[in-house]
């Protein structure tokens, strides 16, 4: 449990870049480096998080702690993962935003987004190379990262997913059932998902039950969790506060769901602490219960010839969701001009190349970016 921890707290104070970057991390990490999970094994598990709700992300890291060590893995990658964005969201609801007037502060950030860019593309590729050998997988890929690029949102996201795993399912040909043991759901985590979604309001456990519907309902990541907040929470705490919130989560590494932790330190006050564990485990405990629910029956399906068509169509899909985001919000937001762009080009690089650890691979972007801010 506790190399499992603190792999998940190392990526958690390294997870600039939101999701796609987080997705990337872990893939160079348990797949390439420590050999936790084949390359295949991660594909499906990302497939599966992509259609819940909930952070995609956060899901990964906790599949993968469940594969690795079942439940009590999965809760200390969850806790490793989330430990450090979860402090400093707490830190600035109860010190204010000071960190943001200091001058080291933009050179920073802009050094890891810089390195969020290098991952997230080093991520594609080697991800293209194992999920699109094919022409339609490629083709796959690449519609569904125009189509997200044309139309951005979750409901193309959806669409694109589904339609690349019916059409993968199409091209499996028959699949006979009855050669196959039968797929078994996880009951016990579904109606544990149902009684938390009933039960705290009827008992008055408001700020719990708030959190644990944004959870259930929301289905792309933390962008999409602003409006439901905002309706619930968000009118108790004044717009300026719930604002400031949100983009201070964007600047912190981990999950964007910590913006929970912030609005629960908010809520209560007389006890933040208090306040930001509740928001925090009742935001990200829908899509873990789901998770835990489903992965059974995923995992049962995936022995089936029709299933595994549907599947590796599905992680081309997935590929051409990273492909998207590459460009959106990655690469817009890290670079805007040459200098960024030829700093992510070498670190790319170095990454491929050399195998440079991720730390320093960090530290010499934010060096060398603040070295040539200087002489620029």
């Amino acid at each position: 449990m506790t190399a499992i921890f603190l792999r998940f707290l190392w990526l958690g104070c390294l997870g600039f870049g939101g999701p796609a970057a987080h997705i990337g991390l872990f893939r160079q990490t348990f797949v390439e480096r420590l050999g936790w999970l084949s390359q295949e094994q991660f594909g499906h598990q990302l497939a599966l998080c992509q259609f819940l709700p909930g952070p995609a992300s956060s899901q990964l890291g906790f599949a993968i702690g469940y594969q690795r060590a079942g439940l009590a893995g999965a809760l200390a990658a969850f806790i490793g993962f989330t430990l450090p964005s979860l402090v400093l969201m707490v830190a600035l609801a109860l010190v204010g935003s000071q960190l943001l007037a200091q001058t080291w502060f933009p050179l920073l950030l802009a050094g890891l987004k810089l390195l969020a860019l290098v991952v997230v593309m080093d991520a594609v590729l080697a991800m293209g190379r194992q999920f699109c050998q094919h022409w339609h997988h490629q083709a796959m890929m690449v519609a569904t990262a125009a189509a997200l690029w044309l139309l951005p949102g979750i409901i193309t996201q959806f669409v694109a997913l589904t339609l690349c795993a019916l059409l993968g399912a199409v091209r499996g040909g028959s699949d006979d059932a009855s050669h196959h043991p039968a797929v078994q759901l996880g009951w016990r985590w579904l109606i544990l998902f149902g009684l938390l979604l009933i039960l705290p309001p009827m008992f008055g456990l408001h700020l719990f039950a708030d959190f644990y519907l944004a959870g259930t309902l929301v289905f792309g990541g933390g962008h999409v969790v602003l409006p439901l907040l905002q309706q619930t929470v968000g009118g108790a705490l004044g717009e300026s506060q719930f604002l400031a919130g949100y983009a201070l989560a964007q600047l912190v590494p981990g999950p964007m769901f910590t913006l929970a932790s912030y609005l629960g330190a908010l809520s209560l006050p007389q006890q933040p602490i208090a306040g930001a564990l509740i928001a925090t485990f009742a935001i990200f405990t829908p899509g873990f219960l789901l998770l835990l629910a489903l992965s059974p029956v995923w995992q049962g399906l995936l022995r089936r010839p029709r299933w595994q068509s549907a599947a590796a169509a599905l992680n081309a899909a997935v590929v051409g969701l990273l492909l998207a985001a590459l460009y959106q919000p990655v690469f817009t937001s890290a670079v805007h001009g040459p200098r960024e762009l030829a700093l992510a080009a070498i670190g790319l690089f170095v990454l491929r190349s050399r195998k440079v650890p991720v730390l320093l691979l960090a530290v010499g972007l934010v060096t060398a970016y603040g070295l040539l801010g200087t002489l620029t």
